[in-house]
């Protein structure tokens, strides 16, 4: 359900202000100036970067921080449903999204403070995360970067506890560079000389050099994944190993593989922070964690109840072809263990490379429904769309919502109870989750 203070004080933001990225700090750092620089009034910060898997590192490292009975505020984007999705402050037995009259003040308070000065929405809203963490207690702050690292409006953070690198590829060309090892090093922007820093798993060698050499020539205590921690599975159990020894803990929550070294980086990452992490702890934070719309069991409601009797539904916001392979393998797994048809309902928005995500399920997937993404400017049309999915060698149709690809599914299959992902992107996470009526809490 919506808000309707704070929309209406972002609805007039966005009226004023231009819709994008500005990839400057001039702007961000002179309206903190004007609020008393609240950036350097917080607890100890965590900042994420990376292409895949920062949404995750941040809910892992909070899940960790929560279980020692610490508080924290997190600042994740984009939000999949409401605006208040992308402040959690800090409270006793666990966080809480910000409550509407707080944030629109916030946002108020933020908005006078520019004096209607040339701004973007986004360094407004990253100026109204620093005033709230800073006016409310916490014992850690953790903060996603939006876009890229080194012009992203969180990276006013003069001294992180830990700058976090999780896996880098490409996406945002236009914005960060067409080669990995350019997008490698905006990532590395985030790092802050002296100031610890982890990398986490990385399939380009390229980009992890980069990313070492940054730490090196900034003199930076540097963790890496693969050489200084990981993790893996034994028996069906997740491994984690450091210089401190191994943590045998149960699995994350989170399915999918490549959650054991999401998980393993925040462990790296909260550790390298200063805070001490036990087994007792990580075994918690391992079976609580939660990441709305990525690789998320599909909550009963009422899309879910226009689905095939007995389907199992997932839903996941990723939307590059880093993104399409570690869905699709943690979907594999799926199939080994207990072997369904799978369905693929996608829609994504014209900045993505669409063939290449849907080449990741090649042979895997039985047939794709494709739709537009009514929630964005930016949608690919679905037979458009349909045409990249037969191209990167699937069988595809376009079809004009979720809920109609759901009941076509229903009265065009016989047989099995079939496994259904929903995916593509965050905008239509966040729609499936809003037409469900289950939104983020």
């Amino acid at each position: 359900m919506t808000t309707l203070a704070a929309d209406r004080e972002i609805e007039s933001l966005m009226s004023l202000h231009p819709k994008g990225f500005d990839l400057s700090l001039d702007r961000i750092s002179r309206l903190l100036e004007r609020l008393g620089n609240p950036q350097d009034h917080l607890p100890p910060v965590i900042h994420i970067a990376g292409t895949n898997g920062k949404g995750s590192c941040a809910a892992f490292s909070r899940a960790l921080l929560e279980a020692t009975g610490r508080r924290v505020h997190v600042h994740t984007s984009p939000h999949l449903v409401n605006w208040h999705e992308r402040y959690r402050l800090a409270a006793d037995g666990g966080g809480r999204l910000v409550e509407d009259k707080v944030f629109a003040d916030a946002i108020a308070r933020v908005a006078k403070a520019n004096e209607g000065q040339k701004i973007t929405v986004f360094e407004i809203l990253t100026a109204v995360t620093f005033l709230l963490f800073s006016e409310h207690p916490a014992d850690a702050v953790i903060i996603e970067v939006g876009l890229g690292g080194r012009f992203d409006a969180t990276n006013v953070i003069s001294e992180p506890a830990v700058s976090v690198i999780m896996p880098v590829s490409l996406d945002h060309e236009s914005y960060l560079g067409d080669r990995v090892e350019l997008i490698a090093a905006e990532k590395a922007g985030i790092i802050k000389g002296g100031c610890p820093v982890v990398i986490g798993a990385q399939e380009s060698e390229t980009a992890l050099q980069v990313l070492i050499e940054t730490a090196e020539r900034l003199d930076c205590p540097a963790f890496v994944y693969g050489q200084d921690f990981l993790a893996f599975e034994e028996n069906g159990r997740m491994v984690y190993q450091d210089e401190d020894g191994l943590m045998d803990l149960s699995p994350p929550r989170l399915p999918g593989r490549h959650q054991f070294a999401n998980a393993a980086a925040a462990i790296a990452a909260v550790k390298a922070a200063g805070f001490e992490i036990s087994h007792r702890v990580a075994d918690k934070a391992m079976a609580n964690v939660t990441w709305p719309g990525r690789m998320q069991k599909l909550p009963q409601g009422r899309l879910t109840e226009l689905a095939p009797k007995g389907a199992d539904i997932w839903l996941d916001g990723g939307h590059n072809p880093g993104a399409g392979v570690v869905v699709a393998e943690a979907l594999a797994e799926q199939e080994e263990k207990n072997p369904r048809p799978l369905f693929l309902i996608s829609g994504m928005i014209n900045t993505k490379d669409q063939s290449g995500y849907f080449r990741a399920f090649k042979g895997l997937v039985r047939h794709v429904y494709t739709v537009p993404v009514s929630l964005s400017e930016a949608s690919v049309p679905n037979d458009e769309l349909a045409i990249r999915a037969v191209e990167a060698g699937l069988s595809a149709e376009p079809v004009s919502s979720v809920a109609n690809a759901l009941m076509l599914l229903r009265d065009t299959w016989d047989g099995p109870p079939p496994r259904i992902l929903i995916s593509g992107s965050l905008y239509l996470a966040g729609a499936v989750l809003a037409e469900n009526g289950t939104p983020p809490v």
